[in-house]
């Protein structure tokens, strides 16, 4: 379907970055041949470059749109479903050199940078000038070109939304060369079709990320959080909704079991602050004033002690908090860590069908005889859950496996729900994302990406097909 790419392709791309920026065939690092989800295989590409600037990439695409050879665009490669491998060959555009924080303006609270800036990199740069960077992945050494492109989620999304929420202006390049400027510092903007919104989660198959403009905000003075103990899960997740109908918005709730609690601890090294009950919280609330935290805080301990709580733990030091984030931030790394392979879904639900959901995978867990872990965003009902391969032999682990994967995903759109609520399609989901459409939805989303790629090389297989 493509055109490989030759030693003539090589040549004219070196041309265009310099041969430092070039690694042809058996020069490729075998990094860019996955992300961090192995489980979805290997892809080797033909040619990785590196840009280093918009012009560069604009003519990068429009020598492979000419010559028909296909164009995966990858950042720091910390996605979960394939969307950033090869799986067609041809060339990966690593957007890793284009790393500047280009200004951050404080009148605008605005900061423009390029995409491969890291997520830990743009929260410090605001964090400097008493400015909050709202979006908060997990994975912070992700770039926020991968998150725009998957319109990563992540803990604060409660309170302050997700990736989409922050992104004001795109500069792109299509896939024929042609650079687009998509909005700006602008605070509001009815003007035609936002064709800014259609770029953000289309996972690099409509147009290359060169610049972004993000919205801050003002940095909170304080954050609390609480750890609340249930006796199990359910009740636990039933709580949530009475959480999220409080006057004040939590910044954050996150749920998880035990047995993910001990997971991260033998991961760490490091003991979780309390550990014996089944089930828990972690509620967090910001702001600016200790009188308006002790009300928050005291009016989801009265609620929770109420609803069947067991307790209620407050974490308002450094080391408390530090002792709770540390392992919740390790959840993924801890579970891939206990286990000889997995795969994963982040199926995203009504919040008042989480505990429903989690419920089900519980049984489907029992029935199935394999092991299935979960934890996620509760306040948004974003749920990650993991089928583990443990000790089973490679044959029962795919059959197994499969039949996990078809009836989580097949619940969740039962219950209403998405295929992914912040990793993304990619290539792994892309069966799992046509079974929850309607087939009219597919064909719109089939003509969008014709007219922004009509050759069809950017990302190829991934998203739709």
């Amino acid at each position: 379907m493509f055109k490989q790419v030759t030693e003539i392709d090589k040549n004219a791309l070196e041309a265009i970055v310099g041969k430092q920026w070039v690694s042809f065939k058996d020069e490729i690092h075998p990094d860019y041949t996955h992300d961090e989800m192995t489980q979805y295989g290997c892809y080797e590409p033909e040619l990785v470059i590196l840009p280093g600037c918009t012009k560069e990439v604009s003519k990068i695409l429009s020598y492979c749109n000419e010559n028909h050879i296909c164009v995966t665009v990858r950042g720091a490669g910390t996605g979960l479903c394939g969307g950033c491998v090869a799986i067609e060959g041809g060339v990966v555009m690593s957007m890793m050199r284009m790393n500047r924080i280009l200004e951050i303006d404080e009148n605008t609270m605005t900061c423009t940078l390029e995409p491969g800036v890291l997520l830990m990199e743009i929260i410090e740069a605001a964090s400097e000038r008493n400015l909050l960077y709202a979006p908060d992945p997990g994975e912070k050494s992700a770039s926020v070109g991968g998150n725009i492109q998957t319109n990563a989620g992540g803990m604060r999304a409660v309170k302050y939304g997700v990736t989409r929420d922050y992104v004001k202006g795109l500069e792109i390049v299509l896939a024929d060369g042609t650079i687009l400027n998509l909005n700006g510092k602008t605070s509001k903007n009815s003007s035609g079709y936002s064709l800014k919104d259609l770029i953000i989660g289309s996972e690099g198959t409509l147009a290359v990320v060169t610049k972004i403009i993000m919205k801050l905000l003002p940095k909170p003075k304080m954050m609390t959080s609480l750890l609340i103990p249930f006796d199990e899960l359910k009740k636990a997740l039933e709580f949530v909704v009475k959480v999220m109908q409080l006057p004040e918005v939590a910044t954050t709730i996150e749920f998880m079991e035990k047995e993910v609690i001990q997971d991260a601890q033998d991961y760490l090294g490091k003991d979780f602050p309390n550990k014996e009950y089944n089930a828990y919280l972690i509620v967090s609330y910001s702001g600016n004033s200790t009188k308006s935290m002790e009300t928050m805080i005291e009016d989801c301990a009265e609620l929770a002690l109420k609803e069947g709580a067991i307790d209620v733990f407050i974490s308002d030091t450094e080391e408390r908090q530090s002792s709770i984030w540390d392992a919740r931030g390790a959840f993924l790394e801890a579970i891939k860590n206990s286990t000889s392979q997995m795969d994963e879904c982040d199926v995203v639900v009504n919040i008042d069908k989480v505990a429903e959901f989690c419920q089900f995978s519980k049984e489907l867990s029992a029935r199935e005889n394999i092991r299935i872990r979960s934890f996620g965003h509760a306040g948004d009902g974003n749920l990650h859950i993991y089928v583990l391969k443990d000790d089973l032999n490679e044959e029962e682990w795919q059959r197994k496996v499969k039949i996990c994967m078809d009836e989580l995903y097949a619940e969740a759109i039962r219950l209403k729900g998405q295929v992914s609520g912040e990793h993304g399609i990619g290539h792994a989901k892309v069966e799992y994302l046509k079974d929850s459409l309607e087939d009219r939805q597919i064909d719109i989303m089939k003509g969008i990406k014709a007219v922004f790629d009509p050759n069809g090389i950017l990302n190829p297989g991934k998203v739709i097909k």
